[in-house]
């Protein structure tokens, strides 16, 4: 009935604010109530769904403030997923959610979990000398947003950057493609076309920039999200290859920030998630956790050096 922290096993405040996403989401943890259990004690310890599943029950039983990942943390190094090391956490995300696609059993389970988190977009790359067009179909979990446009300028609110994600671009130069139908190498016209959206949509923010030196760096100027967003409100028609019952579902309430504070070599993560039940904002900095409001929330716009 409460909100319960994740005490730091190791540098995992990247993995505990990403749990506490998950275990947070009414409609994932219904999902992850009905998976199969394990027969061997072999499988338990190895079976990353049923560890979070024993991890949520244990959050939910106990009367304390904080309760150890410990046994999930372990589980989960049979999949490459190492403690004492920083991660990021869109790419820790990805692996997560296949571990947890690949180990779910039931089929059923996991075309609900599919429907439940998977962007459906298409690609279309059209020829720029003889307009041969063409379109291929094919799903993300995130939509890896930049907050740069071409020329390195800053994108100044979420709904420019989605805009810009899906404005078509030029191939041109030694980014020309080969087209069957000219026989050599010509300009192409590349755009992506938004198909499906999920019930949970996860947007990530690339802030860590790579150089052309190949040292990587923190983008860290603010930019501002709503707390509603209405994608059929921020794209063009062009921009959309659905019909408006699809389009009339494209309305989301924010429900979840991950927050980075730091640099790329050094850093922490928490978590900022709004009950789905309470309709309260809580701050999960590991175990220690506290009821905020939305001005904290927009407060992780863009500041380098977060104090929780």
């Amino acid at each position: 009935t409460e909100a319960i922290g994740l005490y730091n096993v190791g540098q995992s405040c990247c993995l505990n604010s990403l749990l506490q996403v998950f275990l947070m989401n009414i409609h994932f943890t219904g999902i992850l109530r009905r998976i199969m259990v394990p027969r061997h004690a072999a499988q338990m310890g190895r079976n990353v769904p049923y560890q979070m599943l024993l991890l949520l029950e244990e959050m939910q039983r106990g009367k304390r403030k904080a309760v150890f990942p410990t046994a999930f943390a372990r589980c989960l190094s049979a999949y490459r997923v190492k403690l004492f090391v920083q991660h990021d956490a869109a790419q820790l995300f990805l692996t997560l959610w296949n571990v947890i696609k690949m180990q779910m059993g039931k089929p059923e389970l996991v075309e609900e979990l599919s429907d439940l988190y998977t962007i459906c977009v298409q690609e279309h790359l059209a020829c720029q000398k003889c307009s041969v067009e063409t379109k291929r179909n094919s799903s993300m979990l995130t939509l890896p947003l930049p907050v740069l446009d071409s020329n390195s300028h800053k994108l100044r609110t979420l709904e420019e950057c989605l805009q810009y994600f899906f404005h078509p671009e030029e191939l041109t130069d030694h980014n020309m493609c080969f087209c069957e139908q000219c026989g050599r190498k010509t300009p192409f016209l590349q755009s992506m076309k938004l198909v499906h959206l999920p019930k949970t949509l996860t947007i990530h923010l690339k802030r860590f920039c790579f150089e052309k030196s190949a040292y990587i760096h923190k983008l860290s100027h603010r930019l501002p999200f709503p707390q509603d967003l209405d994608f059929s409100a921020v794209l063009t028609e062009d921009q959309c290859q659905a019909d408006d019952n699809e389009k009339a579902a494209w309305q989301y309430e924010l429900f979840a920030v991950v927050a980075h504070s730091g640099s790329t070599s050094c850093g922490h993560y928490c978590a900022y998630i709004r009950s789905l039940t309470e309709h309260k904002w809580y701050c999960f900095n590991d175990s220690e956790v506290c009821q905020v409001s939305w001005d904290d929330v927009k407060y992780t716009y863009g500041h380098s050096n977060l104090h929780w």
